[in-house]
């Protein structure tokens, strides 16, 4: 209980930011848990039990054409989006962060030559990129996983050169510098710590651009390999069927609204608790 009053307290007793925080776990403990958690093989197919609507006596939420049972696949979808979601994030704000780091620090020709990179590749429809680049490389999670982190590091990029270029010529960066420092111990042990928060938000926030992403890609048949389930070849797999079997379709659509939503509202909360400037952060400083 002492650890839920902490995180009730970080978040403000946000009623909304906890819900949404509770939504997250359950779908990462769903993905992880996945063998357990699903009732049957997400591949069995049963020809004789195709389209069972919800609450089927042994698939409660119906079966599709194939007659495989929608909550496994469901179950084993939410593994799928998670996983490349976290890894993509996390390699994309690698590689962004790092890049930021150098520019905004070293500075002259190495900031502009960087930051032209990242104007030009903030040129390309972030979509078409990721479309391009898995239609060369060809499907897969390994692939999907690339285009992902190929397309999403520049937001990384620009918010850390900018939080750099304040930070360089902080006292406590100079101090650093008078001593004798490194320029990568200065960056990695008094710059580095000091933007993490912003980063941290813009991740939340990414993490939902890319499992929209990933869906997208899925649905166009340029995601994972067909044997996985996942929620956006759910979609594509139930779009010819939406009139008789509404579930195929409406049931992943809504597990992607429903995911996406929880990230992007606890990714809210998060800013709103590591801003400083964040009104509740000011009455909590006041009436400390």
């Amino acid at each position: 209980m002492t650890a839920v009053r902490r995180i009730s307290g970080f978040f403000g007793g946000s009623w909304v930011v906890l819900a949404a925080l509770a939504a997250v776990v359950v779908f990462v403990l769903m993905g992880a848990f996945a063998p357990w958690l699903a009732p049957l093989d997400p591949n069995a197919q049963d020809l004789g039990a195709r389209l069972q609507p919800p609450l089927t006596d042994g698939h409660p939420l119906g079966t599709d054409v194939l007659g495989r049972d929608v909550l496994s696949r469901l179950i084993y979808g939410s593994r799928v989006s998670l996983v490349i979601g976290f890894t993509a994030v996390a390699l994309a704000g690698v590689v962004g962060v790092t890049i930021g780091l150098v520019s905004g620090y070293f500075g002259g020709r190495t900031d502009t030559v960087l930051m032209r990179v990242v104007d030009a590749w903030l040129a390309f429809p972030f979509m078409l990129l990721a479309i391009a680049i898995v239609a060369v490389l060809g499907p897969g999670l390994r692939n999907l996983v690339v285009a992902l982190v190929v397309t999403g590091w520049v937001v990384y990029a620009r918010l850390v050169r900018g939080e750099t270029l304040s930070l360089r010529e902080r006292e406590f960066v100079l101090s650093a510098r008078g001593l004798g420092a490194s320029r990568g111990a200065i960056m990695a042990g008094h710059i580095l710590p000091n933007v993490f928060a912003p980063v941290l938000v813009v991740a939340t926030l990414e993490l939902g651009v890319v499992i929209v992403t990933e869906a997208s890609l899925s649905f166009l048949g340029l995601g994972v390999e067909a044997s996985r389930p996942t929620w956006g070849g759910m979609l594509a797999d139930g779009r010819a069927y939406i009139a008789r079997a509404w579930w195929l379709a409406t049931l992943p659509g809504l597990a992607i609204f429903a995911l996406v939503l929880a990230v992007n509202v606890l990714g809210d909360g998060l800013r709103d608790a590591l801003d400083p400037r964040s009104a509740r952060r000011i009455e909590k400083t006041v009436e400390a």
